[in-house]
């Protein structure tokens, strides 16, 4: 899998946690692998919208990465709950039904972005660097060995 920069948080520099939520445990490890490359760590996982919500409280991460399509509570209702109880939560929606009422619903209850399945790694890295205002903070992995 290709290399990236590493996104770190600009406020101390560590790496970026994440909380990944989809149904698949395939779709997670997936995710997880994607999430390595970046240079972050899987701080959570989620199967559905009730354990993501339990999740976030646990282990407060930087950013969600949250399926729509699960049981127990789709991840529209999840999501629009973590950020009614916490306004600053970053959550990215990852979706196969790319329905645009789907993402606008998405949008509309504090989701901060959207990617399509199946997630290609350079769309989410673009995404993600968006998501946490990290373009001028980025680590500068070029020239660092040379």
């Amino acid at each position: 899998m290709e290399q990236f920069a590493p996104v770190r948080r600009s406020k101390d520099g560590q790496p970026v946690r994440y909380l990944v939520v989809d149904d698949s445990v395939f779709a997670r490890k997936n995710l997880g692998q994607m999430i390595e490359t970046f240079g972050g760590q899987v701080a959570g996982e989620a199967g559905d919208g009730m354990t993501a919500i339990t999740e976030y409280e646990r282990t407060n991460p930087d950013i969600v990465l949250m399926d729509i399509t699960m049981p127990q509570m789709e991840g529209i209702e999840a999501a629009e709950k973590i950020v009614r109880q916490h306004p600053e939560a970053r959550i990215v929606m990852v979706s196969s039904v790319g329905y645009q009422e789907n993402i606008v619903a998405a949008l509309q209850r504090g989701a901060r972005h959207f990617v399509q399945k199946p997630v290609k790694p350079e769309v989410l890295y673009e995404v993600i660097k968006y998501v946490l205002g990290e373009d001028g903070t980025v680590a500068q992995a070029a020239g660092a060995g040379v």
